[in-house]
């Protein structure tokens, strides 16, 4: 999913509510009130007392607004005016209030294991998420190791003599776990996607799209990202006017790669998502950097091809190899380094990092306080790890049982629907009846959960923590090249609010936190989950 709704439960349930309302009001306009009468209700919102409270609370409805001539205040402008966007958010809405419910059970849980991590099972899950949160959460030590975790990284890159030798240094970064100027995982191959390949794709820039950069309208934004570049390399020693000179180049540098790069919605074209090469065909397009060193240092072996989707950026970036002054180079992989460790390193730079990213790109007035800020590195280290202890506090059996019931139930008006329709011929009714025979639904959490012996975790410092966990999830992800694709795989972890539809492997998911109130409540009428996730099962499936 990408658009959230509002108040999707409300709306829809006061939907129903008000429907046969509106079409009275309207009759009554033209009739005589009866004498002594009270004006007409704009929505029948009394019922009788049910046993329990609903999840769906009717004193949420502005009844001084006619929904007839206003629907969204009427169902929205009580809980807007209650509920102002929060300082360190951008937005706020029923997606973000359930996120936020979702964050506290998740801070609750990895608090605990923090706790008990001395007296938790070696190895166990448990101990390792404890142990990350605990490191995570040591400013002093934070603190005082300053910028010396990624000292050796920075004296590697001014060690850099040529091109060739930053070909290697980023062939070596990725065998690390450290990504550098483009990207690279495993998907399922788009012309046989029961099958797992490599694909390398543009990446590389510091600023979000390539507009930024060639847009006039963009200046005074580039130049706050040139001042926050040398803010950067400052804090990290370089002297003011040295920084200043680097920032520049990296800013020309990361100009010329987005020259080359697709906007985001030539990106969404599959055409331009899938460009299949064999590793021979694939060193012709960058002639200096061996895609075959480059594999075989990574540990994967590629016998036919893979997905170098985007050769015009590839070509470009070869260029640079072979063109680009050397100190341009060093600048730019120095700057991307302190770039992508700053939210893992001392005070000074996670400030400046979000003073651009948060504050100037985003508009959010606030830092997210620490506990969620390393709440999320714990999320992106060990997702599904804590998701397999979020279901277990918050997501019994007979919640998955009710929501598989009811996406089982939408998935067949789905099917009904689409044999009735008569814009659609039979050819096309036969593929569309074809592809809804393979739907895979995923409901709340993996059936397999992923084992993580061999990531080894300490409580003392948090970006080695981190960094192991980049490498062993880099590592689990690229063993998948070569090797049939697992549609019982999950891209989501369990505590995430939200829903999305796998177009190659033609599943719709819906993760355990997304199925709570107000969207999904197990012991509720189904009129109130219809209306709540009813819609978002909808929105995947179709």
């Amino acid at each position: 999913m990408t658009k959230p709704y509002l108040k999707p439960l409300a709306l829809a349930v006061s939907l129903a509510l008000t429907l046969s309302a509106c079409g009275k009001h309207e009759a009554e306009q033209n009739a005589p009130a009866a004498a002594g009468s009270a004006p007409a209700p704009a929505a029948t919102t009394a019922a009788a007392p049910a046993a329990k409270k609903s999840p769906f609370d009717v004193s949420e409805l502005d009844t001084g607004i006619n929904a007839c001539q206003d629907f969204n205040g009427f169902v929205n402008a009580k809980w807007v005016a209650a509920n102002p966007i929060p300082e360190d958010r951008t937005r706020w809405g029923a997606f973000d209030q359930l996120s936020e419910n979702s964050l506290n059970t998740q801070h609750d849980i990895v608090d605990a294991a923090a706790k008990g991590a001395a007296q938790a099972q070696a190895g166990s899950i448990e101990q390792k998420i404890g142990l990350l949160y605990q490191s995570g959460m040591n400013e002093d030590a934070i603190e005082k190791a300053g910028f010396e975790p990624i000292k050796p990284k920075l004296d590697a890159i001014g060690a850099l003599k040529s091109g060739a030798d930053v070909a290697d240094y980023i062939t070596k970064s990725y065998a690390e776990g450290d990504g550098q100027v483009f990207q690279f995982g495993s998907g399922a191959d788009f012309k046989h996607a029961d099958m797992q390949i490599g694909y390398a794709n543009q990446g590389g820039l510091g600023l979000p799209t390539k507009d930024y950069y060639l847009d006039p309208k963009y200046k005074e934004i580039r130049d706050a990202y040139v001042a926050h570049i040398a803010q950067a390399l400052q804090l990290t020693g370089t002297a003011e006017a040295d920084a200043k000179k680097q920032a520049d180049d990296v800013l020309k540098f990361e100009t010329e790669l987005a020259k080359a790069s697709l906007a985001p919605v030539e990106e969404r074209d599959p055409k331009n998502q899938y460009h299949f090469v064999s590793v021979k065909e694939a060193d012709k397009v960058t002639p200096h950097f061996s895609w075959e060193k480059f594999f075989s240092a990574q540990g994967v072996t590629v016998d036919k091809g893979f997905s170098l989707s985007q050769p015009k950026f590839f070509a470009e970036f070869d260029k640079l190899l072979a063109a680009a002054p050397l100190e341009q180079w060093q600048a730019y992989l120095r700057f991307h380094t302190i770039s992508d460790a700053s939210p893992y390193l001392s005070k000074s730079f996670q400030d400046n990092k979000f003073d651009f990213y948060g504050k100037t790109l985003a508009g959010q007035p606030q830092q997210k306080p620490r506990w969620k800020r390393v709440l999320g590195a714990v999320n992106g280290s060990m997702g599904e790890a804590l998701g397999q202890l979020y279901v277990a506090k918050v997501f019994k059996p007979e919640a998955k049982e009710r929501a598989q019931e009811l996406v089982d139930n939408v998935r067949n008006a789905l099917k009904a629907r689409i044999e009735k329709l008569d814009w659609m011929s039979d050819a096309t009714k036969e593929k569309a009846i074809a592809k809804w025979n393979t739907f895979l639904p995923k409901i709340g959490y993996p059936d397999k959960w992923r084992d993580w012996s061999g990531l080894n975790i300490s409580g003392d410092n948090f970006y080695a923590n981190v960094e192991a966990a980049s490498k062993f999830n880099y590592d689990y992800d690229i063993a998948k090249i070569g090797k049939p694709t697992d549609r019982k795989e999950w891209g989501m972890t369990p505590q995430t609010v939200n829903a999305y539809y796998n177009p190659t492997d033609n599943t719709i998911n819906f993760p355990a936190a997304i199925l709570q109130p107000p969207f999904f409540d197990a012991s509720a009428d189904d009129a109130i989950n219809y209306g709540g996730i009813g819609a978002v099962i909808g929105h995947e499936a179709s």
